[in-house]
């Protein structure tokens, strides 16, 4: 008599149905420091054009005509490697940043869910908003001040930075830390626009692919084409607070008094248009950027929760 009661036992012991499963904030640091790692690595070359393109000034005769012949430029002076010039500070930076943003982002969205685990639109949006302004704040300020800062440094006739490590202490001797946290509130104001965005969009296109089943499985393509589009939309949105931080962030960042003057001076002297540069080739990183990141970060998460049970 006891075994036609075995199946409503195991119905009883099974997670309801339609309730999302929820992600561990420490295999969202682990997933998403790995995520981060190999992403720069692939997309570096793109960062370091769009960099360029955005401290090429118009006030001064333009050093480059375009995305190619910067490429050419770099090449023709410091060989391919060229390319990579400020690599080493992004990777010190990029797998705490990834960890920090994944790790804070669920975090932040497993206290937000409703009663089934799902997460809407707008909750969304806030979380990756804390997720960016923790990752700026801990991580993202100081690693693209010395980015900017090598990079800058490639242009000058005798650059002066040998390596990441020397580079870190010829700027903490001339400017103290303070000198590693220039654009703080562009930063801020940038990565906090950027992942609102990204998770927004992502999120959004994860509940409409899901539906009534939060724990559907996503194909890493799929994931990828979200993750792209999410990182097209913040391309669009804040690309002027890029080109801003990027400027408080050069070696010239002396001109400017403020974040705000510094966009008042690039309008009144450059224009509107200024505040796109390097949009295209910002567009291309980021988009590949975004998708590697989500599918691998997927990826990883899926294969912890088979070695590392936290319910």
């Amino acid at each position: 008599m006891a075994a036609p009661r075995a199946p409503c036992a195991l119905a009883a012991a099974a997670p309801a149905p339609g309730k999302a499963k929820l992600t561990h904030p420490g295999k969202a640091i682990l997933a998403g420091g790995l995520a981060g790692g190999i992403e720069i690595c692939i997309t570096f070359p793109t960062e370091y054009v769009k960099t360029q393109l955005q401290l090429d000034e118009r006030s001064h005769p333009p050093r480059y005509r375009g995305i190619g012949d910067c490429v050419r430029q770099t090449v023709r002076s410091h060989g391919v490697l060229g390319l990579y010039r400020g690599l080493s500070s992004l990777l010190y930076g990029s797998i705490p940043k990834a960890a920090v943003r994944f790790g804070m982002f669920e975090f932040l969205s497993n206290h937000m869910r409703d009663a089934q685990g799902r997460l809407d639109s707008t909750r969304g949006l806030l979380c990756g908003l804390g997720a960016g302004v923790a990752e700026a704040v801990v991580v993202v300020c100081p690693m693209e001040t010395i980015k900017v800062k090598f990079i800058h440094d490639q242009t000058s006739p005798n650059p002066k930075y040998r390596g990441f490590f020397h580079g870190v202490r010829e700027i903490v001797r001339e400017q103290g830390v303070k000198g590693t946290y220039q654009g703080l509130t562009a930063t801020v104001l940038k990565q906090g626009s950027n992942q609102a965005i990204r998770f927004f969009v992502m999120t959004s296109l994860r509940n409409w692919y899901t539906g009534d089943n939060p724990n559907k499985p996503m194909n890493p393509l799929i994931t990828g084409v979200f993750g792209a589009i999410a990182g097209a939309a913040s391309v669009f949105g804040n690309t002027p607070l890029d080109v801003i931080k990027t400027r408080m962030q050069g070696l010239e960042a002396h001109k400017y008094r403020n974040t705000w003057d510094c966009g008042l001076q690039i309008l009144r002297k450059e224009g509107l248009k200024a505040f796109y540069k390097g949009t295209v080739p910002r567009l291309g990183r980021v988009c590949l950027d975004v998708a590697i990141v989500f599918i691998i970060y997927d990826e990883v998460v899926k294969l912890l929760n088979k070695v590392w049970k936290t319910d």
